[in-house]
């Protein structure tokens, strides 16, 4: 490709010989010499440019015949941020692919799910991605089967359902295929085992720094529900459903000079660890580009001093769209604390109470899983503490779900309509949901009122409609000067107070 991401060839030569970890994951590096591609940090010789080709996907280098480097493992960069530049159509269908969607349906239906032709699709993809969208699943589900190879103790049989893959003749077939060698060639060395505990799985998540863990962990300590979430020296942990019937508990922290996150699991199996992994890396926002955020926000004056004093923000996420919405709800018009209050009164009186042996002895504090759609729906609430038309406005929430009047596999305007056409639900719960739950990172809840204190200045409190119209500026990355200026906020405030 001539250019990716808006960086031409000789940018990309220069990024390539400086094994700069900002540019990891953002391209892939093949080289048609010895048909291998790697990430932009691979510690091996540089090859002679006559040598080099550029992809701006793992899924592309591989569809152009390439196999995946043994050194510098493609298959555990951070996500490329391959939507970016793309159309509204490719965007979300990547989203969907990375959920899972083309693990139990086809391209076609995946077409239709979008309102488009699947040929249109195939071309689409081809523009923007570099591969279609068969090559895009595949690749997701081959990269993630080798980083379990890697890093976890896992039968090759459970890694191979893990992935997304029907069979194990299938697994087998295209893992030799892409990486010249069968699964157990791979796995000659012993796993470096970092626990004693064999019931947990643990993976290495990546990013591109700087990563301002801190932030993140202090947004969401602020806000942990008790009962499902705790956030302390060990990291952030939580129940998660992991089925109809079954759940897990995982644990984030960050790792001490490196540039990832580890993801610790428990009692997850291991067909739910693809979706699992996914949902750390949108919630905790790994697939960000501080360099491009930064550099779109450097001629901001209210702007430019927050990034240069926090250059590794990170949108803190929500773990599921209809959790966010309901926890949003509820934090309506009350203080964090109190919206957090309420939250821990209807976790306690809704979510199923979790059981299990090693449970209590793991993370004792974890006790509950966050009630679904059909439990808000059916509990009675008045003792909660709330107005009866709040308490309307969640079971009416909850009752759309289940009918299917908000689907949160849709696009981010379709969500934002639907949620903002109920009753009690506004523009800044519809917002603040696609921000925080569906990783919009151009969402803005104008409506906000430490947004629009923040975004006066000291001397007045902007309108809603005046901060809208100054963060066009901003656009497409309103949700992170969101996040700055909360942020700043919370520092004026405890500045105030001296805490």
């Amino acid at each position: 490709m001539e250019e990716i991401l808006g960086l031409k060839v000789r940018a990309l030569d220069r990024a390539r010989m400086s094994r700069d970890a900002r540019f990891d994951g953002k391209f892939f590096i093949a080289i048609t010499s010895t048909r291998i591609y790697c990430r932009p940090i691979c510690p091996s010789p540089h090859a002679k440019r006559r040598h080099v080709r550029y992809y701006a996907t793992a899924a592309a280098a591989s569809a152009a015949g390439y196999r995946p480097c043994l050194r510098c493992r493609p298959e555990a960069a951070p996500g490329t941020p391959a939507w970016l530049g793309t159309s509204a159509v490719v965007r979300r269908a990547l989203r969907l692919i990375d959920e899972g969607f083309l693990d139990q349906n086809s391209v076609e239906e995946l077409a239709a799910r979008l309102g488009i032709g699947p040929r249109h699709l195939h071309r689409l993809f081809l523009r923007h991605v570099g591969a279609p969208p068969v090559a895009m699943a595949q690749t997701r589900r081959l990269h993630f089967a080798k980083r379990l190879i890697d890093e976890t103790e896992l039968p090759i049989t459970e890694i191979a359902f893990a992935s997304g893959f029907k069979s194990i003749r299938r697994f087998n077939s295209a893992f030799q295929k892409t990486f010249r060698r069968a699964p157990r060639e791979l796995r000659r060395q012993p796993v470096v085992r970092v626990t004693d505990n064999h019931d947990d799985v643990v993976l290495r998540l990546a990013f591109r720094p700087p990563y301002d863990w801190p932030q993140v962990r202090d947004f969401l300590a602020k806000r942990a529900v008790p009962g499902i979430e705790v956030v302390d020296a060990r990291g952030y942990m939580r129940t998660v459903r992991t089925g109809e019937s079954s759940h897990a508990i995982i644990s984030i922290r960050s790792l001490s000079g490196e540039n990832a996150l580890e993801l610790r699991v428990r009692g997850a199996t291991p067909a739910a660890l693809l979706h699992i992994a996914a949902n750390a890396r949108r919630a905790f926002d790994l697939g960000s580009d501080p360099a491009l955020i930064a550099a779109a926000f450097r001629s901001d004056p209210l702007l430019s001093p927050m990034v240069e004093a926090h250059p590794g923000l990170r949108i803190a996420g929500a773990w599921e769209p209809f959790e966010c919405a309901v926890r949003a709800v509820l934090g309506q018009q009350v203080s964090v604390a109190g919206g957090r209050t309420f939250t821990a009164r209807l976790v306690a009186r809704a979510g199923q109470r979790i059981t299990g042996q090693g449970v209590a002895s793991y993370v004792p504090e974890l006790t509950h899983l966050f009630p679904t759609p059909a439990e808000v729906a059916r509990t009675n609430l008045a003792a909660l503490g709330l107005t009866g038309a709040r308490i309307a406005t969640l079971q009416n929430l909850a009752r759309a779900v289940l009918e299917g009047k908000i689907d949160f596999e849709g696009t981010a305007a379709d969500i934002c309509a639907a949620l903002a056409a109920l009753p009690g639900i506004g523009d800044w719960t519809a917002q603040y949901v696609a921000l925080r739950a569906l990783g919009e990172p151009d969402a803005f809840p104008a409506s906000d009122l430490g947004l629009r204190k923040m975004a006066g200045g000291k001397l007045q409190t902007l309108s809603a409609k005046e901060l809208a119209a100054k963060a066009e500026a901003w656009r497409p990355w309103r949700g992170y000067a969101a996040m700055h200026l909360w942020r700043a906020a919370a520092e004026r405030a405890a500045s105030r107070t001296g805490k």
